[in-house]
């Protein structure tokens, strides 16, 4: 499966990609997102086939989903539409639980829309404002329904919806000069009361409203979802509390994943190892937890083969 670059090595204490086991924890990039999932589903695969399930059991490792997420999942997805191969219900192995193993599934992403806001005004000498157009004035108006703001007062299964601008620039280092062009990026995390295009068109006309030239690009990275609770978060939580004790809680918080692409075609749900490391300089697992979760995904399987076929 594909990870996130290492950053600099030299940080590391360990080779990133040298698969370290000290003390019974394992070291390198990808071990906790999400080549230990990867490794632990599929040792749990090749058990239940080799001792024998009612039903069929396909693996998916995609090469992308750190980056665009263009031509892995979303791929695969459409194929297995198209081709009539449409699995029953569908387990991502994503770090999902924040503490411990068996913390807690995902059921659920909120959507994720971009935007990237310019500005234009007139440049001139802070002196005499009146031959200027500060472009600064409008971009601090336009962004004031996107600077750290609540959308809604969430939903049962979703947070509240937030916005928050990540980048200003002008270009502009003097004190002295007021700037042509003004722009800023910013990303709201939406629940399923919005779409992209809800949005959309909401800050634009707000844009329209506050005045002047401007243009705005957008990107839509994800659209919200939702497993109601039922078959499938019922087995995978069963699985969970037989192997670690824990009942785990059902949550949407967090990023986006490729789940998002699954949810076209049949139930998804998340659960992998902890992901306090992930992403991180000297990110690492428990070997153990590895362990329990293979356990885990068999104990899945060997109830989900048998929901299917029974």
């Amino acid at each position: 499966t594909d990870v996130v670059p290492v950053g600099d090595a030299a940080a590391w204490t360990r080779d990133p990609f040298g698969g370290d086991i000290v003390g019974g924890v394992l070291f390198g990039r990808g071990a906790a997102d999400m080549k230990g999932g990867v490794a632990a589903f599929v040792a749990a695969a090749a058990a239940v086939i080799e001792g024998g399930i009612g039903g069929s059991v396909s693996l998916l490792i995609t090469g992308d989903e750190e980056g665009d997420a263009v031509n892995g999942t979303v791929r695969m997805v459409e194929w297995a539409m198209a081709n009539d191969q449409i699995p029953d219900m569908c387990v991502v192995g994503e770090p999902t639980n924040p503490d411990a193993l068996g913390d807690m599934i995902k059921n659920g992403r909120r959507g994720s829309l971009s935007g990237h806001l310019v500005v234009t005004g007139r440049q001139g000498h802070v002196a005499y404002p009146h031959l200027a157009d500060n472009p600064l004035t409008r971009l601090v108006a336009m962004l004031a329904p996107v600077n750290g703001t609540e959308l809604d007062g969430g939903t049962p299964h979703f947070l509240p919806s937030a916005a928050n601008v990540t980048t200003i620039d002008v270009g502009n280092p003097a004190t002295n000069v007021i700037p042509a062009r003004a722009e800023a990026k910013f990303n709201i995390r939406f629940n399923t009361e919005h779409s992209a295009d809800s949005l959309r068109g909401w800050l634009e006309e707000h844009f329209t409203r506050v005045g002047g030239d401007w243009h705005a690009q957008w990107k839509a990275n994800a659209d919200p979802f939702i497993t109601d609770p039922g078959p499938l978060t019922d087995m995978l939580a069963a699985a969970v509390t037989e192997i670690t004790g824990r009942t785990p809680a059902l949550s949407t918080t967090g990023g986006t994943s490729d789940a998002r692409f699954i949810t076209r075609m049949c139930p998804v749900a998340e659960f992998g190892l902890v992901g306090k490391t992930m992403h991180q300089v000297d990110e690492h697992v428990d070997v153990a937890d590895i362990e329990e979760l293979c356990a885990i995904y068999q104990s899945f399987l060997v109830r989900a083969c048998g929901e299917v076929v029974g």
